[in-house]
């Protein structure tokens, strides 16, 4: 019998050894496999958007060069989707959840129909965003200067739901004194611009990423008005222009320039709050947190060829904004400290929440 050399002896004995250890240690190699990449919206919202955007370079990314499916599982403004992950994910890397502020807001407020809690995920990528509101063109409103023309409406706003991704946007409303009658129970926020296109909706609010996709082409057709971008929120408060839309007003300016005086008090308080739980870190790519290590610094690692590849910021300036996004630790670190938000602003978003929808935590 021909006796083996030391590297054909090297190489059996380190396939046996491989074959002896459990399938999570080996977990990072993903030949051969489906990731199923769940979406708790529809198809053609921000998140959607963002999703597909990444996928194909996260396959590339990845080891092995799995295939990334993307699966939407639209329902209660994100929750059932997201239900669903908590209840099924596998734990071996081939089962990640895309989270959106529709996602986080409920489980900060309790809602109870929330099944998930966001300590039971680890984060590998974390996308800021911003959004712009606009309306139709039939109300002659264009700018802050219309501030009468607006309150003088009543004017249909299609929504996922009060907890959902819009919260920041109905309280903007709010604050400003208009008259914005909530319809709710849209799949996504492409549901919801679906049904401004139809003109069953009069005025409508898209992420950055939707609004470049999809809502330009509506502003270039004279089917569209942007009225305000929400901004850029810092930890300090501070509220700047979005480097996605420079040349449109924030939601503060607008204000600002509406009414005469700066925006102020307990409302003014939680909005900055929704916005840096909900848009600094708008989107977010999560796994079990029982993952294997290997498998989660794989998807660290992954993410940080993707967003650091030379070409990412400019194909990136048309798919998600101009954004720094966050990779591995630092995603997971920022995810937990925007999540944490003092009671008195809890108390005060779910008072407006059971006073103004009758919804109840």
């Amino acid at each position: 019998m021909k006796l083996l050399n030391k590297r054909g002896l090297r190489s059996m004995l380190l396939g046996a050894v491989a074959l002896a250890m459990p399938m999570s240690l080996q977990a990072q190699d993903f030949a051969g496999e489906t990731i199923e990449w769940t979406i708790p919206f529809g198809v053609g919202g921000g998140t959607d958007v963002w999703a597909r955007f990444f996928a194909p370079q996260l396959s590339e990314a990845l080891p092995g060069n799995p295939t990334v499916v993307v699966l939407n599982v639209p329902g209660g403004g994100s929750i059932t989707g997201a239900n669903q992950f908590a209840m099924r994910a596998s734990d071996d890397g081939l089962s990640i959840l895309g989270t959106s502020a529709s996602t986080q807001y409920p489980a900060i407020l309790g809602d109870p129909r929330v099944r998930y809690d966001y300590a039971d995920w680890t984060a590998v990528l974390a996308s800021p965003t911003g959004g712009v509101v606009y309306i139709d063109p039939k109300y002659g409103v264009t700018g802050p200067q219309d501030i009468e023309k607006l309150r003088a409406e009543e004017i249909r706003f299609a929504s996922q739901g009060a907890t959902a991704l819009e919260m920041p946007v109905l309280l903007a409303f709010k604050m400003m004194g208009l008259n914005i009658k909530a319809v709710f129970g849209m799949e996504s926020r492409g549901a919801g611009r679906l049904a401004f296109e139809r003109g069953e909706a009069g005025i409508d609010f898209q992420t950055s990423s939707a609004f470049m996709s999809s809502v330009r082409p509506l502003v270039d057709g004279g089917k569209a008005v942007p009225l305000f971008s929400l901004g850029v929120v810092d930890a300090e408060g501070n509220v700047a222009r979005d480097p996605s839309f420079p040349d449109m007003p924030t939601f503060v300016e607008f204000y600002e320039q509406a009414t005469g005086a700066k925006p102020e008090g307990e409302a003014f308080e939680a909005w900055k709050a929704l916005m840096l739980a909900g848009f600094s870190l708008q989107k977010m790519l999560v796994l079990p947190k029982d993952a294997p290590a290997e498998v989660i610094a794989a998807y660290g690692e992954a993410a940080k060829t993707i967003v650091e590849a030379p070409d990412f910021r400019e194909r990136a300036g048309e798919e998600l904004g101009d954004y720094d996004q966050l990779v591995g630790a630092e995603a997971d670190a920022a995810l937990k400290e925007a999540l944490t938000v003092d009671p008195a602003i809890r108390e005060f978003l779910t008072n407006w929440l059971a006073e103004d929808y009758g919804v109840k935590m």
